[in-house]
């Protein structure tokens, strides 16, 4: 049966029938249970298409992501998205992963938006002075942060305390008798990254610690740049007894570029990493490593908020910040030195 069909038989126009199936306040209660009571009898099924059109949604939400080869082998990024999938379908809404080239990514944004493509979008790896999140902002399109930026007004994000992450790090460096410490950062226009620094040069300072600039390393995203920036400190007559390692994906290169340079990691220079190593990706190492727990259910997190945001939730209401954790292995030992 037809919407027509349906309209003529209970003698009401197409119009009114489609609002009524799609619950639109204008249709009176006895006109909306009349209309799905004889969809029911007659096994109408709306065509959803036109159920999307008619009320302005595409059943959808996006990510829009400048995908790197590595970011496919990452098995914390896999679980996010696995999360926000689960979360998502519960909903009934599919969750699309759009790539986009870094140099153009917000002309991405802006054709999404334009064309709505999807009804919410997920922005991940923030800025701190994010245009994406201005964009959407000034558009007033529903979105959820996946980290923390400078932005004038409230929005709704998903984070995790990065600067006591960084704190913890240090202070067990600090404790197993470490006094020249490195930092291996991601570039720091990220947010994540510059929390780091910010909570690594913090906890140096509180230990009474110098933060010498040649152990301060920035750019290092993937295995290539951490194995390159960790050459450049293993030859260099700077070299530290420690580093902190800000994201797992250079923690890779470190590893590599230690084993390398035969040195032995943990022996004779510790090694704490953000996010992990996997023990088969670590040649069965059990890198200390400071978690980000859960990232399964950080997914599901991160997806509820945006639903609730598609629900017209208070923007303040959806901001949250999960702690961090420090993971023991055997990666750092007491300095030799």
């Amino acid at each position: 049966m037809k919407l027509r069909e349906l309209a003529l038989l209970l003698d009401l126009s197409p119009t009114t029938v489609s609002r009524a199936l799609n619950g639109f306040s204008d249709v009176s209660e006895k006109t909306r249970q009349r209309v799905q009571s004889a969809a029911a009898r007659h096994g109408y099924q709306p065509n959803s298409t036109a159920r999307k059109l008619a009320l302005g949604r595409t059943d959808s939400v996006g990510m829009i992501y400048p995908l790197q080869p590595n970011d496919l082998n990452d098995p914390v990024f896999h679980a996010i998205l696995g999360g926000m999938t689960d979360r998502f379908n519960d909903a009934g809404l599919d969750l699309m992963l759009i790539s986009a080239h870094s140099h153009n990514e917000l002309e991405t944004y802006r054709r999404v938006v334009s064309d709505h493509r999807v009804d919410g979008l997920i922005v991940a790896r923030t800025r701190i002075y994010d245009e994406r999140l201005t964009y959407l902002q000034k558009a007033n399109f529903p979105f959820v942060a996946h980290g923390r930026s400078q932005l004038a007004s409230p929005y709704p994000w998903f984070d995790y305390d990065n600067e006591s992450g960084s704190r913890q790090a240090v202070e067990r460096l600090v404790s197993l008798g470490h006094r020249r410490i490195a930092l291996m950062s991601a570039p720091l226009e990220m947010n994540f990254a510059m929390q780091r620094k910010m909570g690594f040069v913090a906890a140096m300072q509180s230990a009474g610690l110098t933060v010498e600039p040649g152990l301060m390393m920035e750019g290092a995203l993937n295995p290539q740049a951490g194995e390159m920036l960790m050459q450049q400190l293993i030859r260099s007559s700077q070299r530290p007894s420690a580093i902190v390692v800000d994201n797992n994906l250079s923690g890779i290169g470190v590893l590599k570029a230690l084993r390398d340079a035969g040195l032995r990691i943990g022996t004779d220079l510790s090694v704490i990493v953000f996010g992990g190593i996997a023990p088969e990706l670590a040649m069965g190492q059990i890198v200390t490593s400071i978690q980000q727990p859960e990232p399964r259910e950080a997914g599901m997190t991160i997806a509820s908020l945006l639903l609730d945001r598609l629900a017209d939730k208070p923007v303040e209401s959806l901001q949250t910040l999960w702690p961090t954790t420090l993971q023991a292995g055997t990666s750092d030992q007491p300095c030799l030195d």
